[in-house]
């Protein structure tokens, strides 16, 4: 399944009623909202016709995040949603999560693009090839190895695969406080030491699969409920249901 389709269900589960998007750049998945949406990226040229109220700011996500009042366009309210397709590289894709999840609910899903590279010179930090990853996927690794508490999903779309991020924290600082150990650690000149089994899709789950599963169910009633004291345990429940028991013996990446 292409990712623009497995994204367009993805909406239509979420519902989400406030939707973010970094690098928007033509509009192909942004077009894909319904509900109030701001969309980030300092060289965007729309050529899709927008269905929805949409906030556009032709800045970086740094700058962006660094703003007094980042949910002002929102009303105050926290992203349902958010879709991180920037800069192709570690320390942006990083970045985007810890400011995204800041401004997020704990029933909120963030999906990044391009987290599995086909070689590894499309994974390369300085782009020699057409299609190009750059060198996003360390990021599986850094929640699995810091963030246990969230919950991620690797599917296996076309062209270079998406994460799923579930049960988020919003009030985390983990990532931020471990930001620069995390550059020496998983930060690495070209040409990139990508895991065989991750150009493989090892443990990758098929899109259907991931569209089929019910923990969208959960995070729909826990959204409505506020998310209870037990929301992470009937999401990890369920996630266990769906693809395996791992998710309750052992937080983190599924594989």
């Amino acid at each position: 399944m292409k990712y623009i389709p497995f994204l367009s269900s993805v909406h239509q589960l979420v519902k989400p009623e406030h939707y973010l998007e970094i690098g928007i750049r033509n509009g192909t998945s942004l077009v894909l909202s319904t509900c109030r949406s701001v969309g980030i990226d300092p060289a965007y040229s729309l050529t899709a016709e927008l269905n929805t109220h949409v906030t556009l700011f032709r800045t970086t996500s740094d700058e962006y995040f660094s703003r007094p009042s980042t949910l002002a366009v929102t009303d105050g309210e926290p992203f349902d949603l958010t879709f991180i397709d920037g800069m192709h590289l570690f320390e942006f894709a990083l970045r985007d999560f810890i400011n995204t999840e800041r401004n997020s609910r704990r029933t909120s899903v963030i999906v990044f693009d391009d987290v599995l590279p086909r070689t590894v010179d499309e994974a390369a930090r300085e782009r020699h090839t057409n299609a190009w990853t750059g060198d996003v996927y360390p990021i599986i690794d850094v929640l699995a190895q810091y963030r246990p508490d969230v919950a991620t999903i690797l599917v296996d779309t076309e062209p270079t695969g998406l994460f799923l991020v579930v049960g988020l924290d919003p009030a985390s600082t983990v990532l931020a406080d471990n930001y620069e150990e995390i550059m020496r650690e998983y930060r690495h000149a070209d040409p990139q030491p990508v895991p065989e089994a991750l150009l493989n899709r090892v443990g990758v789950q098929s899109p259907q699969r991931v569209l089929d599963a019910q923990f969208w169910k959960v995070l729909a009633e826990e959204r409505t409920n506020a998310a209870g004291a037990d929301f992470a345990r009937r999401l990890r429940h369920q996630l266990a249901a769906d693809f395996g028991p791992r998710y309750d013996a052992q937080p983190g990446q599924y594989a």
